[in-house]
């Protein structure tokens, strides 16, 4: 059972996790399994696939101490205290304040305050906070590189990328902090760093106008962090090193790179590219379900009955015709729900922003949490360094 956004009746979800309808209940009641009403009948009851297969998981595992440690890395248990941002109940929140609502009125730079927990203190006023400017021809000449290389070129010129934040306070790092977001917002988008809110950066180089910046400034709120993800652990991992910002930011630009977390954007390009080349979603669907492959952009394992982001997102964009149907197929389909992903790639279309910008938002934005979690993890003053389980020869089994 791998389908995120299901629910089932009681019956056979007290089958799956074999047990009894009063232990299905006690799950329940002790919010391990959430459940939803049944379309036309609000007495019966269903229950999460996702939270029961998770919830099945962990019965296979057990209570072996090893066995629990691997589980954790894959959707698994909690393995770092952090008070950057949570999920639950379906929601995002940054510091205990609900995503979605902050990006109604807050910038990326309310955002990075918050996360960055600085009071009073404004690190985007503060001397040191906007970087010296790139060589010209440089910059030109990262154009052609793709946006992980470019960042990653570009940033280590900022002198704040080098500094090592080994034994440093995090007050004495927010300058150089807000320095490197307005060196990624230059950096994503070929040009030079800014002393602009970051929105207004993006939307003076991409032209799209004061309702299209108002569009990324949403976006890029809801962006900026997300739990302990796949490029929040990596750029975990560096700092506790006592590694430079920079550093941390490169290590979170590899990870977002792959196609299993920020590159999930170019593959939802090409879905796009087969709907409108087809003339019809269903058609492009089926397609790609004949082939074996999957349909990107759709399903979270964290949000069982829709990504709120995207949700957010989506709701603001004009209607087209693709789109929607497309929405309409998945739904009908799999019952799956668009993803921040789908919505960042449907922003990308709607403001005619060049192909790469629905990456360079979500790199520009998580840059973010990436620092908050750098600078968290920094506080905690031990190195993340977990054991392998060994799988190889046995000493004295190995021959030439």
């Amino acid at each position: 059972m791998t389908a995120a956004d299901q629910y089932i009746d009681a019956e056979t979800a007290a089958e799956l996790l074999g047990v009894s309808r009063a232990t299905l209940y006690a799950y329940v009641s002790r919010g391990q399994i959430h459940t939803s009403g049944a379309d036309g009948d609000p007495r019966r009851r269903l229950y999460s696939a996702q939270d029961i297969d998770a919830l099945t998981k962990r019965k296979s595992v057990g209570r072996k101490p090893k066995a629990i440690a691997e589980n954790t890395l894959d959707w698994g248990l909690p393995v770092l205290a952090s008070g950057i941002s949570l999920i639950e109940h379906g929601s995002l929140y940054y510091r205990g304040r609900e995503a979605v609502a902050l990006a109604e009125k807050s910038s990326l730079e309310d955002i990075a305050r918050l996360l960055w927990d600085t009071g009073d203190h404004d690190p985007f006023a503060a001397q040191g906070s906007t970087p010296e400017r790139w060589d010209t021809g440089l910059v030109i000449h990262l154009r052609s590189l793709p946006l992980t290389e470019r960042c990653q070129s570009l940033l280590p010129l900022v002198a704040a990328a080098r500094t090592t934040a080994w034994q440093r306070s995090p007050k004495s790092l927010w300058p150089g902090a807000a320095a490197l977001l307005r060196a990624m917002a230059g950096a994503a988008t070929s040009s030079q760093p800014q002393p602009l809110m970051i929105h207004e950066h993006l939307a003076r180089e991409w032209e799209c106008g004061q309702l299209g910046a108002d569009l990324l400034r949403r976006a890029l709120v809801l962006l900026a962090d997300h739990e302990l993800n796949a490029s929040a652990f990596a750029v975990r991992v560096v700092a506790s090193t006592g590694a430079s910002l920079g550093a941390c930011l490169n290590a979170g630009l590899s990870a977002l790179s792959g196609p299993m977390h920020g590159g999930t954007t170019s593959l939802v390009e090409i879905l796009f590219d087969e709907i409108r080349q087809s003339g019809s979603a269903a058609a492009a669907v089926e397609m790609r379900l004949r082939r074996g492959d999957g349909v990107p952009g759709f399903g979270h394992p964290l949000y069982p009955e829709g990504d709120p982001r995207a949700a957010a997102l989506l709701a603001l964009l004009p209607s087209d015709h693709f789109r929607n149907e497309m929405l309409q197929v998945m739904e009908d389909t799999t019952g799956k729900r668009p993803n921040v992903d789908f919505a960042l790639v449907s922003l990308r279309r709607a403001l005619g922003l060049p192909r790469g910008a629905a990456l360079a938002l979500f790199a520009v934005g998580r840059s973010v949490g990436w620092i908050a979690h750098a600078l968290e993890q920094g506080q905690d003053g031990r190195l993340i360094r977990p054991r392998a389980r060994y799988t190889g020869p046995l000493p004295g089994e190995a021959f030439d």
